[in-house]
């Protein structure tokens, strides 16, 4: 195989991390230079890296302009001849970039999204193998087409399916739903099986940023929250109880919001699908999709978030948006 060339993007998170004298605590320090120093067995690698210091934050402090920004700035590097990209950058969020890169992605390079759990003051920080890992992912040819990826632990999880399931093991990377898409061992990918289809709606988020609330349904909640979020929302995702079910309290807030903005209805648990044709009570999966309610399949409540706000911020229309979560989300 010839020399791959990846990019590399470092936004920051907890593998740039180092003490900070004042509040003894850490916090987002370390260039993406100085990431890759502190790996040397990437010069071993048949791959040249083109680096990019493009933010330094915790994730909890990215922001929608700062993806689209990477997004467009990842594109840049595909047309300049990059082969993959990788992005390092804190694991709260990895879930959700991951997701919205791969959305606003339509070519076949390789995005690969990493971290790390323990920062680099720990024992065992693991942020030099994530590393070392995601540039190998990133150069794989057998990646192609995959989209966005996450890589950490040495497993390849599609940003689709991948969840972050624990806060602080080293582990906490898991695609419950599916499984991941592969493992790597002896510097190479070894997928479980053939890649998914995927869809992607590349193009600018020209318009206003939409207000995309995220209200999810619990024990004894009488909708008045519900109805002031609604109000105040350009759409709503709706992350209902189990396969897609909602007090009877929701439905006329859901029913007179839904012939206003697009409201999409998910299952809180994260792993499994919104039914269609099963129940039929008031509140019912059956019940909510006959009043208008968009079906958000198999997406979490957070990557159904995610997808509403990009068709929104592009500008398409709420038949456009129930066929673009009908292919997506299938």
């Amino acid at each position: 195989m010839s020399t791959r060339t990846v990019a590399i993007f470092s936004l920051g998170g907890t593998i740039a991390m180092t003490t900070d004298p004042v509040t003894g605590g850490v916090v987002p320090a370390l260039s993406a230079q100085e990431l890759l120093d502190a790996v040397p067995v990437l010069r071993r690698l048949d791959v040249d890296l083109r680096v990019h210091d493009f933010r330094r934050l915790p994730g909890a402090s990215l922001g929608f302009d700062d993806l689209s920004a990477l997004a467009d700035a990842v594109a840049d590097a595909f047309r300049a001849g990059c082969d993959g990209a990788v992005v390092t950058q804190g694991t709260d969020t990895i879930e959700e970039t991951a997701f919205l890169l791969d959305l606003l992605h339509a070519g076949d390079q390789p995005i690969v999204v990493t971290g790390a759990m323990r920062n680099p003051t720990q024992p065992g920080a693991d942020g030099p193998a994530n590393l070392q890992a995601a540039v190998i992912a990133a150069a794989d040819p057998a990646l192609r087409g995959a989209g966005t990826v996450v890589v950490l632990g040495d497993e390849i999880h599609a940003a689709r399916t991948v969840r972050k399931s624990h806060s602080t093991s080293p582990a906490a990377f898991t695609s419950p739903a599916t499984g991941p898409l592969g493992r790597l061992y002896e510097g190479r990918v070894h997928l479980h099986g053939p890649l998914a289809p995927r869809t992607a709606f590349p193009g600018p988020l020209t318009g206003r940023a939409p207000r995309v609330g995220l209200y999810t349904a619990t024990l004894g909640d009488d909708g008045t929250l519900l109805a002031a979020m609604a109000d105040a929302c350009d759409g709503l995702v709706m992350a209902a109880f189990g396969a897609g079910h909602v007090p009877g309290s929701f439905v006329a807030t859901l029913e007179r919001t839904a012939s206003r903005i697009p409201v999409i209805l998910v299952s809180r648990i994260g792993n499994g699908p919104v039914l269609e044709a099963t129940y039929g009570f008031p509140g019912s999966e059956k019940d909510l999709l006959g009043r208008g309610l968009i079906h958000g399949g198999h997406l979490d409540a957070y990557k159904a978030r995610l997808l509403l706000h990009v068709l929104l911020a592009q500008g398409r229309r709420t038949d456009e948006i129930a066929a673009a979560f009908r292919t997506t989300a299938r």
